[in-house]
């Protein structure tokens, strides 16, 4: 499988070391952001796990137009700059719009797509051309064979490198599932997957004017993703869940994330050392 190398020494996929890519849903403030980053940071140095700092200068799609959206474009750059600077590690942010793509990419290693827009031509095409490694979370409303219409459209548009997400599909209203069948159909597309564990307990819309979660499910869904093979785990982490602007009840909360983490590298373990058993196609 390719590989794709984000920074300098830091390389997803290719049978490089699990990688996570993890922070709060929202920039909420200068110091709440690089608090969480050190606090996620100093467990992954311990664990020797490869990491990418993630947090969303602006969530454009939120549920009301009172919600939280975070703290801007330009204010967002800096703020994630000095994440980068003073903790020494790449970071992942949201686009939402084309315009966005060359400013954003100035500072971030990774241009994330957003679920909602991961058909917009337009925007995959101004991230690819940005020299950027793209991610691109696979719709709600999308099939995981129909995410290789995505990722011609980067390549063709000369993507330095291109991951994709698992985040969960649609299943009535207010409610998603994950079909683990999925991220190997989208492992046969020779591309780095990613597991987002958090937003695929997202309960869009279910609390009215915003998204309920179940954070709980979290471990459960890392864990399977993890026996499949995935390069990389994204995870949104905040310090208190509970009092979060955005996302709080789907966030993992951060005195828990070495625990998880400890066991879902000894899982990771236990499936690289094992014999992949291989059953053959079958067009029943």
């Amino acid at each position: 499988m390719s590989a794709v190398q984000v920074a300098p020494g830091l390389t997803i996929g290719g049978g490089a070391p699990l990688a996570l890519l993890g922070g709060p849903c929202s920039i909420e403030s200068p110091e709440m952001t690089l608090r969480t980053g050190e606090a996620i940071k100093a467990v992954t140095d311990r664990l020797g796990v490869p990491y990418v700092f993630k947090a969303s200068f602006d969530k454009a799609n939120r549920s009301s137009v009172t919600s939280y959206r975070g703290m801007g474009v330009e204010e967002g750059i800096r703020i994630l700059e000095k994440v980068k600077n003073e903790l020494g590690v790449p970071v992942v942010t949201d686009i939402h719009e084309s315009w966005q793509a060359e400013p954003v990419a100035e500072v971030a290693d990774i241009l994330q797509i957003p679920a909602f827009l991961c058909r917009q031509t337009d925007l995959l095409v101004a991230a690819a051309r940005t020299g950027r490694v793209v991610n691109v979370k696979k719709g709600q409303f999308m099939s995981p064979p129909e995410m290789s219409n995505v990722l011609a459209k980067l390549q063709e548009s000369e993507a330095a490198g291109v991951m994709l997400t698992e985040r969960g599909s649609s299943f009535g209203y207010n409610n998603l599932v994950v079909d683990f069948r999925g991220l190997a159909q989208m492992q046969a597309m020779d591309v780095p997957v990613v597991m987002d564990a958090t937003h695929s307990v997202q309960m869009p819309g279910a609390l009215g004017a915003s998204s309920g979660g179940q954070r709980e499910y979290v471990p459960v869904l890392a864990r399977a993703a993890v026996a499949v093979g995935v390069d990389a785990l994204f995870m949104e982490i905040h310090p208190d869940p509970d009092r979060a602007l955005s996302d709080g009840p789907n966030m993992v909360p951060v005195q828990h994330l070495e625990q998880l983490l400890i066991e879902l590298l000894m899982l990771d373990q236990v499936r690289r050392n094992s014999s992949r058993v291989d059953l053959g196609a079958t067009n029943d």
